[in-house]
């Protein structure tokens, strides 16, 4: 559905009542759960139990029956019934079909969607705009989606994925880029390789303006650009099963939801919404007609702001993300679940390692450490393992640490996040 635009920054629906947005959104949600009952077995065998029809007027209390969704038991569930665990209804449309690692498929709305658009309207961008989209387009659902956000908002895109810093300069400078879209860690690579060429970054070149999601934007770095380099910085949040999420105002003071996503903040261990200010994991239910996830478990941690934004949107916002639920990390915007990892130990056995994240100089660090009873393996006995890592996790080991028998724990973390937020 198209959504009509009431200025550059706003749409009519961000600013309807909470009541409002509430009863439509109930609306919505009855009738995906009926048709989600009608055309995925998998659902039905959830809703009919509670013996009574979808209504907006128990919509909600019913979503609340179900239960969540983690990713990982998406991944398993996705295993044991390809492609869409029984999630998805046989009759769509699907424009496209993504993947994540797991593997995870992602079938995904038509253009016409408004995904990602708000998120790029709340920070400014529209006509006039020449936005270097530095997201990659190769299967995941980041570039194309983000890259259909810049477009529904009129900035020109520049598709330049994931190519490397020295290119990024070479279209920033060539084409007048106006604005970047992608992680704060490579857009801080890019300033310093066009640096190491001798330009003045905020002198010589247009860039004034950056959206980031995938990973956290510190306060530090957001700082360094905004005091030193003269970009106005702003911050998306999603997941690719579920699409956008929460963005940032010109207010910068805690992230808008989504108006097609439901937002729950639970507790995790129970499943049931903690009280609003209060601490939980973020759990979405998305509002579409091809595939029917609801309460989907991002693993991230958060609370809800509900006081009224001096912007204008009346929805309510996310206090940004305080931490992770259980032990999946996500390294440079992409999860490395301990299930991978143990998976990549079957093809090696008998070799004990442990991935660990910290962050060095603005950026994921994914070290490896590895027992080994040899003097030094070397990088050529390694590559094999570095290899299979990259295609099972899609993330490449940055460096490996070798060290003697008997130093990682049995039954220890098979992955480390040892980074600090603060």
């Amino acid at each position: 559905m198209a959504v009509k635009k009431t200025s550059r920054y706003f749409d009519g629906k961000e600013r309807r009542s909470q009541e409002q947005r509430r009863a439509d959104q109930a609306g919505e949600l009855a009738a995906m759960m009926r048709l989600a009952v009608r055309k995925s077995p998998a659902v039905r065998r959830l809703i009919e139990p509670f013996g009574i029809a979808p209504t907006r007027r128990n919509a909600f209390e019913l979503l609340k029956g179900l239960p969540v969704i983690s990713r990982e038991r998406l991944v398993q569930m996705e295993i044991e019934d390809p492609p869409y665990a029984g999630l998805g209804n046989p009759d769509a449309m699907v424009d496209r079909i993504f993947t994540s690692p797991g593997p995870v498929y992602e079938p995904h709305l038509s253009e016409a969607e408004p995904i990602w658009a708000r998120a790029y309207r709340a920070a400014g961008f529209g006509p006039g705009d020449v936005v270097l989209n530095a997201f990659s387009y190769h299967l995941v659902a980041a570039g194309l989606t983000f890259h259909s956000g810049l477009r529904r908002v009129g900035a020109t895109v520049v598709p330049s994925g994931a190519s490397s810093t020295a290119v990024q300069v070479q279209l920033i400078r060539d084409l007048k880029v106006t604005g970047y879209t992608g992680t704060p860690s490579f857009l801080k690579a890019v300033i310093g390789r066009a640096e190491e060429e001798g330009h003045d970054f905020r002198k010589d070149f247009r860039l004034r303006r950056a959206s980031f999601a995938a990973e956290p934007l510190l306060p530090s770095l957001r700082a360094e650009f905004e005091g030193t380099y003269g970009i106005d910085t702003y911050q998306m949040y999603g997941a690719t099963e579920v699409g956008d999420v929460a963005y940032e105002c010109r207010e910068k003071n805690g992230w808008h939801l989504g108006e097609e996503v439901i937002v729950e903040i639970v507790d995790p261990e129970t499943g049931r919404e903690v009280k609003p200010g209060e601490l939980g994991e973020v759990v979405v239910t998305r509002i579409n007609t091809i595939l029917f996830l609801f309460r989907f478990g991002t693993g991230d941690l958060s609370r809800l702001i509900t006081g009224r934004c001096p912007c204008g949107r009346t929805t309510p916002r996310l206090a940004g993300i305080a931490g992770r639920v259980g032990e999946a990390v996500k390294v440079r915007g992409l999860f490395v679940a301990p299930s991978q990892l143990r998976k990549i130990a079957e093809s090696f056995p008998g070799l004990k390692f442990q991935a660990v994240v910290t962050r060095v100089d603005n950026r994921d660090c994914l070290t490896v450490r590895i027992e080994t009873q040899d003097a030094e393996r070397g990088k050529e006995a390694l590559a094999p393992f570095q290899e299979h890592f990259a295609e099972i996790c899609t993330v490449r080991i940055d460096r490996f640490e070798e060290v003697p028998p008997g130093t990682l724990p049995e039954g220890g973390k098979p992955i480390v996040d040892g980074r600090s937020w603060t």
